[in-house]
């Protein structure tokens, strides 16, 4: 483990549209102590080129490439390379601020913690606001973390000093893998600290599985009632609630 070192895991998956402007809002931070891990998870599209590119003009970024086996292993395989004290995921198509990795950072040991988020804005696919942002929770609990992820994965920093690397759950199919990873990392000291400050920007596509909520009902049932073992009435419970969320989240 490297002090002071942040490694970056983005998978890929036919990214070509977006990933150069999510590598840009990397290279641009104020930070300067970072890796990036691009693991290209078999894309059909020239987005290894492009990021090898990248790769070849800053050696602070990698790229790896591996035959399609979805987002979780994809994380997975960057997670095992990095050598940074602190992890982030940054999806091919969101963006970080240019002070996103200084302040949150800077919050983190503020607050004593091991697991940072920040508020979020979203953007469409011309990288236009739309919505309100996204304002995180100052304080998230594991029981907040049961009920629904509070923590946007372009968002969150952890600390490996103190528990060392967390890996998401390959066996969920990339199906709330990022729900699950956050969940287990919370779950390490109780509690998440959450940054008010606008940091990042989520973007949000038409055709994107967050996007479509219906599409996640049966997913969001089977998370709670397979992988936290609720029973079937508290899993209702949930997915009712983590519903109405959704609704007021990508609501005006």
């Amino acid at each position: 483990m490297k002090q002071g070192l942040v490694s970056v895991i983005t998978p890929c998956y036919n990214g070509a549209k977006y990933i150069s402007e999510t590598i840009e809002s990397v290279i641009a931070q104020t930070y300067a102590k970072w890796e990036m891990i691009i693991i290209d998870d078999g894309s059909k599209d020239n987005s290894v080129e492009i990021a090898r590119n990248y790769a070849k003009q800053d050696s602070r970024i990698q790229l790896i490439t591996q035959e399609n086996a979805g987002s979780a292993a994809a994380r997975n395989n960057g997670i095992r390379r990095a050598e940074g004290q602190y992890i982030a995921l940054l999806d091919a198509d969101d963006l970080w601020d240019t002070t996103f990795l200084e302040k949150q950072i800077a919050y983190m040991k503020e607050k004593d913690a091991v697991c940072v988020c920040c508020s979020y804005r979203r953007i469409d696919d011309k990288s236009r606001e739309i919505l309100h942002p996204l304002k995180v929770k100052p304080t998230i609990t594991y029981k907040d973390m049961m009920v629904m992820n509070r923590i946007g994965c372009l968002s969150g920093l952890y600390d490996t000093a103190k528990y060392g690397k967390v890996y998401l759950r390959e066996e969920l199919k990339s199906i709330r893998d990022d729900y699950a990873y956050w969940l287990d990392i919370v779950k390490l000291e109780g509690i998440a600290v959450g940054n008010p400050e606008v940091l990042a920007s989520y973007r949000i596509l038409p055709d994107s599985t967050t996007g479509n909520k219906k599409r996640l009902i049966k997913k969001q049932f089977v998370f709670y009632h397979d992988y936290l073992k609720f029973g079937a009435i508290h899993s209702w419970i949930n997915v009712f609630r983590w519903g109405v969320a959704g609704v007021i989240k990508f609501s005006r």
